[in-house]
């Protein structure tokens, strides 16, 4: 499959690799209720917001959604959506390859866009999640009348591109069924399985055996259609007649048909391409919803909660982790808030605090618009805010000074073994620990900034035999705590320096890394 050549794609496959990473700072005035539930909205670049955030959350997200800039070549008043095609690729491109990395592997991703992109990120998409992981390309109903100043023909929907990280093992939820599904079902003769409807007894597909005539309770002689025959045998036809599961009209002589009780099939629906406004609303319903909360800054393109509602539906399930890294007004924070789900908001500009912040806090207080009443929502809950802070290295590559020990734990933690570390972001240990944890058979360990009480020249960051019983004791604490024997092949320990000699390196199976120049930078 030939992939898709712009002026800059060389520059651009190595931009995400090339972004720095960078420090997450917690703003806590902007953060509300509780702390611990493991929400997150952070303010800044999304790219670097993203590197910044994979050491926590790689692997470990159910489902993406992004309602990127579509490129239209109009300004929008909280975006320049008139980038033109090559910077929006260059734009997509390293943010689409680090996404990826935060997919669980029966995760999925929903690309919002209009025609100006859709085809393009689509062949993008096929390069950096594979081809055979397509699963849709979803069409949204967007407007519900036509506009009378269209120049060619008025555009009433968007795309939803999906993608799944792993096709054979992402499968969508179903839709709740409807009332109007369910209203199809009766109860024509009281039968104690309760409601059912008639299905047809024949199919096209033809088969001697079992095209008979059947005698109805009134005596008529009934022969299934020409070319039809029925779609059970004389025996089966028997049993079912016998456990009352064949309708022969009010009268009893009636064609025949088969009783599918509602109590048989699928309790959900299988959901199609193509959402309707009635289901799942537009954007007018998405400019009400956010002027109520918002009314002196309505935001230019918002989506309705219902849309949200059915994304998160399809592919979710309550405590799933939701990542939305263009967040504009906060919508899918907001829906995944009130159906339970964990989430994680990235945005840029100011609206992170003005748009995104101020609808979360009175979702928080128990805000009464979109899903909620659908839902059930009566607040609660809370989030936690982070801006991006500097980089963690120097441009030659050195560990800034002011880095903390849990951020550069969790930097070589995920560079190691490529998963993110069993902490939140920025959490206080009551004891300090230079253990981080095993992985596949290694123990990791990591002396710096005197995590165990010394800051000298000659102590707490280099490797001796004291801080290597101090590890050791870590472990065996660890273990004691998860109530477990922590065992393991190796131990990879960080560290300024080792005064240990190559003999007892070997000897305690230990690798030695010296920090800063044995860190990967990316």
């Amino acid at each position: 499959m030939p992939p898709l050549n712009w002026r800059t794609r060389e520059q651009d496959l190595k931009a995400a690799a090339n972004t720095e990473y960078r420090l997450l700072v917690e703003d806590e005035q902007y953060g509300c209720g509780d702390s611990g539930t493991g929400n997150s909205i952070v303010k800044g670049d999304n790219l670097e917001a993203l590197k910044a955030l994979l050491p926590f959350y790689a692997g470990q997200v159910k489902c993406i959604y992004i309602d990127p800039p579509y490129n239209t070549g109009s300004a929008f008043e909280h975006y320049d959506d008139n980038m033109e095609h090559t910077i929006w690729l260059s734009m997509m491109y390293p943010r689409l390859e680090l996404l990826k990395q935060f997919l669980r592997e029966d995760g999925a991703i929903f690309i919002q866009l209009d025609d100006n992109e859709q085809a393009y990120t689509k062949v993008v998409c096929d390069e950096i999640f594979g081809r055979n992981n397509f699963v849709a390309n979803i069409i949204w109903q967007k407007k519900y009348s036509p506009q009378n100043d269209a120049k060619w023909l008025s555009d009433n929907h968007d795309f939803i591109v999906l993608y799944a990280r792993n096709k054979e093992l992402w499968r969508p939820n179903l839709l709740p069924r409807t009332e109007a599904m369910n209203a199809r079902y009766k109860n024509h003769d009281n039968d104690h399985r309760g409601v059912w409807k008639s299905g047809d007894l024949s199919v096209k597909t033809y088969n001697e055996s079992t095209d008979y005539p059947i005698t109805t309770p009134s005596g008529r002689i009934v022969n299934p259609p020409a070319g039809y025959c029925w779609r059970v045998s004389k025996t089966k036809l028997q049993e079912m007649i016998a456990d009352n599961r064949i309708w022969f009209g009010p009268k009893g002589n009636s064609v025949p048909s088969i009783k599918r009780f509602l109590s048989d099939v699928k309790q959900g629906a299988t959901s199609l391409t193509i959402w309707l406004y009635q289901e799942v609303g537009h954007n007018q319903d998405a400019k009400k919803e956010i002027k109520a909360l918002i009314p002196d800054d309505v935001f230019s393109t918002p989506k309705p909660e219902r849309l949200i509602q059915r994304i998160l539906t399809l592919a979710t399930a309550p405590g799933d982790y939701v990542l939305d890294s263009f967040l504009g007004s906060g919508t899918t924070a907001a829906v995944a808030h009130k159906m339970g789900r964990r989430y994680i908001g990235v945005e840029m500009g100011e609206q992170a605090k003005t748009h995104c912040v101020a609808r979360l806090k009175k979702v928080i207080e128990g805000e009464a618009g979109g899903i909620s009443e659908a839902v059930g929502w009566k607040g609660g809950g809370g989030f936690r805010f982070f801006t991006l802070g500097e980089a963690v290295f120097d441009r030659e590559g050195r560990i800034k000074p002011d880095i903390s020990f849990e951020h550069l734990a969790a930097h070589i933690w995920f560079t190691e073994t490529k998963t993110p570390m069993n902490r939140h972001i920025s959490c206080n240990r009551k004891k300090k620990s230079s253990f981080l944890g095993i992985h596949d058979g290694t123990a990791y360990a990591l002396l710096y900034n005197g995590i165990l009480g010394d800051k000298s020249v000659s102590g707490g960051n280099i490797l001796t035999h004291a801080t290597l019983n101090h590890i050791m004791g870590d472990i065996d604490m660890t273990a004691k705590k998860a109530g477990a024997e922590f065992k393991y092949r190796q131990m990879v320990i960080y560290g300024e320096a080792t005064r240990l000699t190559h003999v007892s390196l070997q000897f305690n199976n230990i690798i030695f890394k010296q920090t800063p120049y044995d860190i990967k930078v990316w």
